[in-house]
């Protein structure tokens, strides 16, 4: 059955963003400074490569696959040294998605509140959202990190957190992501998710998983849902 947050009988109560890909374009510079660091111990990992095998993964994860797939053997303390130079290096480099800011206004606009729910880290987010100027937009408090909680997608554990935090039923959020890997923590805290992603590029298909090309089809989306929820229960009352 889809969540309720997509079904016309249903109730879209709240909306997550997962960041990195969705509203800070930082997948590019921090897998090439991930690749980088890692041609130092050996593999010959490609710029153009990294983006593609690293995104989206959380750090601690990310050794491990990484020391399995290349065969070496990473230091102990490598994602907590990946995730300070990360940091610094949002600070200076980090970059909204073309379309975020107007996105997250109108949003408000419909009513709804939103959250982020990301495997970045609070410091690392806090980083991406003071040089980008989101902070303006985005609450501190309805920021949550699923590093930073120890459980990274695709556990659910961040995006129930949020809704939890909202004092909103899983099954009445929408996420919008942008990797298999956090579409499937939305599947399986059982909310419903809008992929972004090119339109000539694969993705995966479920019940109550939407997709978009652009950040500017998000909101009209939201506004039909709210709409046919909306006559719903008008022609239900």
């Amino acid at each position: 059955m889809l969540p309720s947050a997509l079904r016309p009988d249903g109730a879209l109560r709240l909306v997550i963003f997962d960041c990195d890909g969705v509203l800070i374009d930082s997948e590019g510079p921090s897998c090439r400074m991930i690749a980088r660091t890692l041609r130092d111990y050996g593999p010959e990992i490609s710029d153009e490569d990294a983006v593609r095998r690293f995104a989206g993964h959380a750090l601690t994860a990310l050794k491990h696959e990484i020391e399995d797939e290349e065969g070496i053997s990473l230091p102990a303390d490598w994602p907590a040294r990946m995730q300070r130079n990360l940091v610094t290096l949002m600070r200076n480099e980090a970059e909204t998605i073309e379309g975020a800011p107007a996105m997250l206004r109108g949003v408000t606009e419909l009513g709804l509140p939103y959250r982020i729910g990301s495997n970045s880290s609070v410091e690392e987010m806090e980083a991406k959202f003071g040089r980008t100027g989101l902070d303006a937009l985005i609450a501190p408090a309805s920021i949550h990190s699923a590093r930073d909680m120890g459980q990274p997608k695709p556990d659910p554990a961040v995006y129930l957190a949020a809704a939890k935090a909202q004092g909103v039923p899983p099954e009445c959020c929408i996420v919008l992501e942008d990797t298999d890997t956090g579409a499937r923590a939305a599947q399986a805290a059982g909310m419903g998710c809008v992929l972004l992603r090119a339109p000539d590029l694969p993705a995966p298909q479920w019940p109550g998983l939407l997709r978009i090309a652009h950040l500017d089809e998000f909101v009209p989306l939201l506004a039909r849902i709210q709409a046919s929820q909306k006559q719903a229960g008008s022609v239900n009352g």
